[in-house]
């Protein structure tokens, strides 16, 4: 059981990491919003954390990050939309 409680901790300070990489990426300009790349690390960043949240019945997080999960789909799905053509990751 403990050992559990490690793994799961871990999976969601992995998420917290992916996320504060997300924003750093974003506030430096090396990430623009319109770029699929900054929302897969939000989108598994808050995946991490929804499988940690979860596990210890926090729900009020849980329901954050399934929220930011959403958005990062609904990003990711209308960028490849709108870019038939896609090949670049950050673009």
């Amino acid at each position: 059981m403990m050992e559990e409680s490690i793994l799961f901790s871990l999976i969601g300070w992995i998420g917290v990491l992916l996320i504060v990489i997300a924003y750093i990426l974003f506030f430096t300009k090396k990430l623009k919003i319109n770029y699929v790349l900054y929302h897969l690390l939000n989108f598994f960043g808050s995946l991490g954390l929804i499988i940690s949240t979860f596990l210890t019945e926090c729900w009020p997080a849980l329901t954050l990050f399934l929220i930011f999960a959403g958005i990062s789909i609904a990003y990711i799905v209308k960028i490849l939309k709108t870019k038939p053509d896609y090949k670049d990751l950050r673009n």
